[in-house]
């Protein structure tokens, strides 16, 4: 009877932590915008795919790794200061991603729209040669306590899936908004949308940082 709520806890929280991994305006984010607007919202969302694929090599690493230290993380005392320092690091990354200007990393475009599959595979490219994601994905499996044991394959299974799935959630809401406000949508929406997503990560790790320190942890709530 505990396994089944178990699980729902590992998807919910892997579809928040796929979601806010993905959102950010990165180059990849940008070029995923350029092409909904330029090709079509298939070019764009096979972008997002292509990123989300690469995101799941990296969550997969940083699963595994923090999994490999599950002991820790279930100390209660051990737990809080890594939440803490899990607050402060998104914090610091709401706070970039409010700041900068994601227009500045847009690319002209293409002469040809090309293949699906070639668009998707640059986009993995793109995304995979960031690893600094990878720092961002150990301040989200902190906050949301958010360790996998390779020893449980379908909780392990079941969170990573979850993480690709809140990614493609993204991918696909964005492209649908861009391709709906296409004729109004410019380098100013790129702009506010990354604000908008900035000011959230940014209230968001204020809230739980508030929470964590009083003891209170908001996902205990769902």
């Amino acid at each position: 009877m505990i396994f089944v709520p178990n699980i729902l806890d590992i998807v919910f929280k892997g579809l928040l932590i796929g979601i806010i991994a993905s959102a950010p305006m990165g180059p990849v984010g940008v070029l995923c915008v350029q092409r909904t607007l330029n090709k079509g919202r298939w070019y764009g969302f096979v972008t997002g795919c292509g990123a989300a694929l690469s995101d799941m090599i990296y969550a997969g690493i940083t699963g595994l790794g923090m999994g490999l230290v599950v002991d820790f993380v279930s100390n209660d005392t051990n737990r809080f200061y890594l939440q803490i320092v899990g607050s402060i690091m998104l914090l610091a990354f709401g706070l970039y991603t409010y700041r900068t200007d994601p227009t500045l990393k847009m690319r002209k475009p293409a002469k040809n729209k090309g293949t699906l599959t070639h668009n998707g595979i640059t986009a993995f490219f793109v995304t995979l040669s960031n690893p600094l994601i990878i720092f961002l994905f150990m301040a989200l499996y902190a906050q949301f306590a958010f360790g996998l044991q390779p020893d449980k394959p379908i909780e392990l299974f079941a969170g990573f899936v979850s993480i690709v799935g809140g990614a493609l959630l993204w991918w696909w809401g964005l492209t649908w908004l861009v391709d709906k406000i296409r004729t109004k949508f410019d380098t100013n929406g790129i702009k506010l949308i990354n604000q908008i997503i900035g000011m959230l990560v940014i209230l968001g790790s204020i809230i739980i940082l508030l929470t964590t320190l009083t003891s209170l942890h908001l996902y205990n709530i769902f």
